[in-house]
């Protein structure tokens, strides 16, 4: 079934390549981003004549009366992303992670046309887990940073609040992304590791046994779309982790993934003893219940950034606007 869909966040890393999946499979998109990171990322789908976009700030409680109109399902990928952003500007972090989301959810709710609602939280909620063991949607939150503390507050308010009956509302916890898209980022673990090593530089990786799950760009945006296909009753009031267990690593393992395809890499182990994040993650849930399966691992990543670099389709891996903190 085709559905007018609001992606907010649009331009972003996940969101400029939910987009186009979106538009393949034949929804009508509304985009609204504030373009904090510039909108390139959108600019060969400006002309789809079943896309169009806003540039509007959600802190901005007049942006949301044209956002919502004429749409019923909404991916609220709009954020401050990563520990390292949030850290460095908390206060709006707050405003956008969670007050900004806040309202937008419950106008949504007040809207009779909305009737889905994606929000794309993050395992970073788990923070660190008993080791050997791994974690899943059941298991105790513990939050580490600023980042993953919103993130929690938002799903509780997402998961707790009270809906209309043909409302549903649904948070995926996204393992670490990787992978090429539209909108390039290099402040990510498997992206930045492989920029380091196509440019020659020796890869110096810190607390190399600590354990991550990590998923595609394009994986993570085709579990939305899937949310979205998936009859109510399955995903409303629902939480899914957004991975395939086979693919949560220790950097160590991620060194050897890019050895394989890098023999000649240079790579120096750093000691680190803490880590406040160190976790496995089941993703049976998402695969049972929704038939979710991903199309690319780890290697295919590494692959298809280090070609990229190689060939000079990003000329600049170093430039500032591949990351989201200055």
């Amino acid at each position: 079934m085709a559905r007018n869909i609001l992606v907010t966040g649009a331009a972003g890393y996940i969101g400029s390549v939910l987009v186009r999946q979106l538009l393949v499979a034949g929804h009508r998109v509304r985009g609204l981003d504030a373009l904090f990171f510039g909108g390139d990322s959108l600019l060969s789908v400006f002309g789809h004549p079943r896309f169009e976009f806003q540039r509007a700030d959600l802190r901005d409680p007049a942006a949301l009366a044209p956002a919502l109109a004429d749409i019923d399902a909404v991916v609220h990928l709009a954020a401050i992303v990563g520990d390292p952003a949030c850290a460095q500007q908390p206060d709006l972090a707050e405003a956008v992670n969670l007050d900004a989301a806040v309202a937008l959810f419950e106008r949504c709710l007040a809207t009779p046309s909305v009737r889905r609602f994606v929000f794309a939280s993050t395992c970073s909620n788990y923070g660190r887990a008993t080791p050997g063991e791994f974690v899943d949607e059941t298991s105790p939150l513990n939050p580490v940073s600023l980042y993953a503390r919103l993130k929690v507050r938002f799903e509780e308010c997402l998961l707790g609040s009270a809906v209309r009956s043909d409302f549903a509302p649904t948070a995926l916890r996204f393992a670490t992304v990787h992978g090429l898209s539209p909108r390039p980022r290099f402040d990510l673990t498997v992206n930045e590791f492989v920029r380091d090593v196509t440019l020659g530089r020796t890869l110096r990786i810190f607390g190399e046994q600590f354990w991550r799950p990590y998923c595609h760009v394009e994986d993570l945006a085709g579990s939305c779309g899937l949310v979205l296909a998936s009859p109510p009753e399955r995903v409303g009031r629902r939480v899914f982790g957004v991975g395939d267990t086979a693919e949560n690593y220790q950097k160590r393992m991620l060194a050897d993934e890019i050895r394989a395809q890098v023999p000649d890499a240079r790579i120096e182990y750093v000691p680190r003893i803490e880590d406040p994040r160190d976790y496995r993650v089941d993703f049976s849930r998402i695969r049972a219940e929704l038939g979710f399966a991903i199309t690319k691992r780890v290697p295919d990543g590494i692959r298809e950034v280090r070609a990229a670099i190689l060939a000079g389709v990003i000329a600049d891996p170093d430039h500032v606007r591949y990351r989201n903190i200055a």
